[in-house]
C-alpha cells in the first residue's frame, strides 16, 4: 500500500543553491527524509512555460543547464532519474476529467527548477520524475484547477512538488550578496503569502496581484508563482509553512506543505 504524500511548494532559487552554503540549502537536504520516499515526483516548474498543460513523458529525462553566468561546476552535475511515461499519461487523463486538455512531451528533459531542489531532497536519484509545466498567460485558478485534478495522485504514493519562488524580482536580484537582508517590499509580500496559506485563504491567494502587497513588483511575470497554485490545489485546506528565509535580499525561499 501507497503512502499518502503531501503536496508541496519549494522556492530553488539561484541554480547555485546546490552549492551555496546557506539555510535552504541545509533544509532541502533534510526534506527528503522529513516527508518520506514516494512513489513518484510530478514537478511543475516554474522554467517550462506552455500554452496548456504539456507533461513530459521521456523514460530517460537529460538533466538540462537552462541558465548561464555561474560557476562552471554546475554544468558538470546530473541528475539522473528515470522518467515515468505510465504517470504521464495518468496525469493527462485526470486533466482531461475535468475538462483540462494537456499534450505530451517525448524530449523534455529535467529543468533546474526540478533538479536542482531534487538533487538536494533525494540525491540518490532512483525516484521517477516527471514535469508539468505552468501556463503564464492564463490565471492563478486555472492552476488551482489543474492542483485538484492531481490530487488522487498523491493517495498512489506520487509527490506533487511545485517548484518557483515566493518572491521573484531578477531586476532587485543582480548586484546583492547571497545573505543580504531582505528588501521591505518583499518580506512583506512573503509575510502576506505564508499567512494566506496557512489560514487557507484561497480567494485572497488567487487575486494576488491586487491584494498583495507590492504583488507586482514582486512578480514582474507570473510563472515562478503559479507553481504555488497546482500545489494548494493538490493539498487539503491549510497549508504549512515549511521554510523561510531569502537569498540576495529579493528572492523569498519559502516552503509549504499541504497535508
Amino acid at each position: 500500500m501507497s503512502t499518502t504524500m503531501p503536496a508541496i511548494f519549494v522556492s530553488h532559487g539561484a541554480p547555485s543553491l546546490i552549492i551555496d552554503e546557506c539555510p535552504t540549502r541545509d533544509f532541502l537536504k533534510l526534506l527528503g527524509q522529513q516527508l518520506g520516499r514516494p512513489r513518484a515526483i510530478v514537478s511543475v516548474s516554474a522554467h517550462w512555460t506552455t500554452a496548456e498543460p504539456r507533461v513530459s513523458i521521456s523514460p530517460r529525462p537529460e538533466t538540462m543547464y537552462d541558465f548561464g553566468g555561474f560557476a562552471e561546476e554546475l554544468y558538470s552535475l546530473a541528475y539522473q532519474a528515470p522518467g515515468d511515461p505510465v504517470l504521464g499519461q495518468k496525469v493527462l487523463s485526470l486533466l482531461k476529467e475535468q475538462g483540462i486538455p494537456g499534450g505530451k512531451d517525448s524530449s523534455r528533459g529535467l529543468d533546474h527548477g526540478t533538479w536542482v531542489p531534487l538533487m538536494l531532497m533525494y540525491p540518490e536519484t532512483d525516484i521517477p520524475v516527471i514535469q508539468l509545466s505552468v501556463q503564464p498567460h492564463l490565471d492563478p485558478g486555472h492552476h488551482l484547477a489543474i492542483g485538484r485534478a492531481l490530487a488522487p495522485l498523491r493517495e498512489q504514493g506520487v509527490l506533487i512538488m511545485g517548484s518557483g519562488a515566493v518572491t521573484h524580482n531578477l531586476a532587485d536580484f543582480f548586484g546583492r550578496d547571497l545573505g543580504a537582508p531582505p528588501l521591505p517590499y518583499a518580506s512583506a509580500f512573503a509575510e502576506w503569502v505564508a499567512e494566506s496559506v496557512t489560514a487557507n485563504r484561497v480567494e485572497a491567494l488567487t487575486d494576488y496581484r491586487r491584494l498583495g502587497p507590492a504583488a507586482p513588483r514582486n512578480h514582474p511575470t507570473p510563472e515562478h508563482f503559479l507553481p504555488l497554485f497546482v500545489a494548494m490545489g493538490a493539498g487539503r485546506a491549510g497549508g504549512r509553512v515549511l521554510h523561510d528565509g531569502f537569498t540576495y535580499g529579493a528572492i523569498s525561499m519559502a516552503a509549504f506543505a499541504w497535508d
